[in-house]
């Protein structure tokens, strides 16, 4: 691993686990920013009506989430998933804090519209981390190569045949010539005697 990925991982971390705890220990503030959110998704999706009355357990879901995948995104165990899952809640807690935040005077938007962008900035930071490789080719750079080298190798096996058929008739050929010449030689013998 990289210094910069050992540093950097941590660091943004850090962000996400210092708010995660915050939902969980304030979860009935959370709850509150929630439900205008949840009671839009059930009016676009009524399957969603399971989660109305549900807030305080999703805002303890959704810390407990930031925690858990903060905590392995700093170790740098399973990152790219853990980073995934950040850009998740993420989202929700942007769109959430953005709705729930003050914009009754000039400076409680400057402040709305910091706090969106920095939510921005974290999100954006979180996508880089999970298609980051740390080097290594990810799955599907190794499918598409294993999928080429099988093309190239049938090609080449294909190749082989054609030429060892292409020998072998020859090989073939010559052998059928060489009885030709057996039996007319051998029939010329026994005509001239």
């Amino acid at each position: 691993m990289s210094i910069v990925r050992l540093a950097a991982r941590p660091l943004l971390a850090t962000s996400f686990v210092a708010t995660g705890i915050d939902r969980l220990r304030h979860a009935e503030e959370t709850a509150a920013s929630l439900r205008p959110l949840v009671q839009q998704t059930e009016s676009v999706f009524p399957a969603a009506g399971a989660l109305a009355g549900q807030e305080k357990t999703i805002a303890r879901v959704i810390g407990a989430a930031q925690v858990g995948a903060g905590v392995l995104l700093g170790m740098g165990k399973f990152s790219r998933l853990a980073a995934a899952l950040l850009a998740g809640t993420t989202a929700v807690n942007t769109l959430v804090e953005y709705r729930a935040a003050d914009s009754t005077t000039p400076e409680a938007r400057r402040d709305r519209r910091n706090r969106l962008l920095k939510n921005l900035s974290l999100a954006g930071a979180v996508m880089l981390a999970a298609v980051d490789t740390a080097g290594k080719p990810g799955l599907v750079w190794r499918a598409e190569h294993l999928a080429a080298d099988a093309r190239r190798n049938v090609r080449s096996i294909s190749r082989g045949a054609r030429r060892n058929a292409a020998s072998m008739g020859k090989d073939a050929r010559k052998q059928l010539k060489k009885a030709e010449r057996t039996v007319r030689e051998a029939t010329a013998d026994v005509v001239g005697s």
